[in-house]
């Protein structure tokens, strides 16, 4: 009979550890951790240098993350630039150039 119940009892707890095995593997996979979502360079400490290649002047006067783009707010001489970098290639993807219409409106 003691047998039995130290049989019982070890099997309730291999199911409780197998309960919890399988909740932590689903919260994993879930997206719960993202240790290995394509950013492992950046948690390694890796760093990247990007010129952009503005004139002497040329202030930044905003920066934003997003999800998969850095946006910079570039200034000079009056007249605003959004420049657009993904960060996963380090290369310009784009930029809306803020400045004053060469011809007037109608």
């Amino acid at each position: 009979m003691r047998a039995l119940k130290f049989l019982v009892v070890v099997m309730g707890v291999l199911i409780v550890m197998g309960t919890v095995t399988l909740v932590v593997l689903i919260i994993q996979r879930a997206g719960g951790t993202q240790a290995t979502s394509g950013r492992a360079d950046v948690m390694a400490g890796a760093v990247a240098t990007l010129a952009l290649g503005e004139p002497a002047g040329t202030r930044i006067v905003g920066l934003t993350a997003t999800a998969d783009r850095l946006v910079l707010r570039l200034e000079r001489d009056g007249l605003e630039r959004v420049v657009f970098i993904d960060p996963k290639s380090n290369q310009v993807t784009g930029q809306v150039i803020l400045g004053r219409p060469t011809t007037p409106p109608p």
